[in-house]
């Protein structure tokens, strides 16, 4: 079943970009990682979502996505409250979402032959030679 993860982050002044190029091709070398999304949230605050195939997808990857996070740790500033530098949580989804499939042109109608004008039923031919009694 698939799965998600969401990080969020504040950012230390000055440090947006640099943390910004750390997430271009994160995650792609990950065993079922599907995609991924770093998202500005307001100022200095981001939050990156990721899609896996399940959720063991995630906890098999957990050592590589810490190696991440340990890669730039240091441009990020404590959220407070006893979080630390992130906010991580994670689960498989339960309801998905889709937009509508797009409706399908219409076929065009094939003009209906028009039936064949009828002929009247032709006469009886007129016996030849009638007998004459």
């Amino acid at each position: 079943m698939t799965a998600f993860n969401v990080v969020r982050f504040r950012v230390k002044p000055g440090m947006e970009e640099a943390f910004i190029a750390k997430h271009r091709g994160a995650g792609q070398d990950m065993a079922g990682f599907r995609r991924g999304a770093l998202i500005k949230t307001g100022d200095r605050a981001f939050c990156f979502l990721a899609e896996w195939g399940g959720m063991m997808d995630i906890v098999n990857a957990r050592p590589q996505m810490i190696a991440l996070l340990d890669g730039f740790r240091d441009m990020l500033e404590d959220l407070g409250g006893g979080l630390g530098v992130t906010d991580p949580i994670s689960g498989e989804a339960i309801v998905e979402i889709n937009p509508p499939k797009p409706a399908r042109p219409k076929a065009k109608a094939k003009p209906k032959k028009k039936a064949a004008a009828r002929r009247p039923a032709k006469k009886a031919r007129k016996a030849r030679g009638k007998k004459k009694k």
